[in-house]
């Protein structure tokens, strides 16, 4: 089991590839959320301390208008994103302390209109990543742009992921990965949910970490 606490020590080395894809997720929020009109949801699986998104919404002078929600099972780092979003006076963004491999945990904050999946699709397995991507539009407003990462590594180009998701209703807009000769590369992913949309179905687990 991942030691999550430790791996987010890797935030701090300006040169690593989490840095970068902290780097390019913010600059990715900050457009879409730039993009969207009136009142805006965030929804963000896995999130961590939450700090791609707490980070963004601390520099904005709009927040009130903006819903977010963070969905983080590790009590440490869930209680570190709630005492940010505390002290910077971030009063629209609630931080649950659920499983965010089952639906439930997202009653209430759906359909959103982004929706940040980062480091969750390259620590399930393939099956997992399947039945992920097939549920994702219940979380999706129609239009809603989703994040999502999963590292690569030798022939792997994520090509299966990009698939899944277009099967899924998705338009890939964009999809990078980190400039590093050898070994396992951070890759990113940004789409469009064209789709019709759909109810969320509680009670499903999809993923299992």
């Amino acid at each position: 089991m991942r030691d999550y606490l430790k791996w987010h020590e890797a935030y701090d080395d300006p040169a690593s590839d989490l840095s970068w894809r902290l780097r390019q997720v913010q600059a990715y929020i900050r457009s879409t959320l730039d993009q969207i009109q009136g009142k805006a949801t965030v929804l963000s699986l896995c999130a961590g301390d939450g700090r791609d998104v707490l980070q963004v919404l601390a520099e904005r002078h709009d927040t009130s208008r903006i819903q977010t929600t963070l969905i983080e099972l590790h009590p440490v780092l869930a209680e570190r994103a709630r005492k940010f979003a505390a002290s910077s006076r971030l009063l629209n963004v609630t931080v649950r302390t659920v499983d965010a491999g089952n639906t439930t945990a997202y009653v209430g904050a759906v359909p959103a209109d982004l929706v940040i999946m980062i480091g969750v699709l390259g620590n399930i397995s393939d099956d997992d990543v399947r039945r992920t991507i097939r549920t994702a539009p219940q979380l999706c407003r129609p239009g809603a742009i989703m994040l999502w990462s999963r590292a690569t590594s030798g022939s792997d180009a994520n090509s299966s992921v990009r698939g899944w998701l277009a099967g899924a209703g998705f338009v890939e807009l964009d999809y990078r990965e980190f400039d590093q000769a050898e070994g396992e590369r951070a890759a990113l992913g940004s789409a469009r949910y064209d789709g019709p949309p759909q109810p969320l179905i509680p009670g499903r687990q999809i993923f299992t970490f």
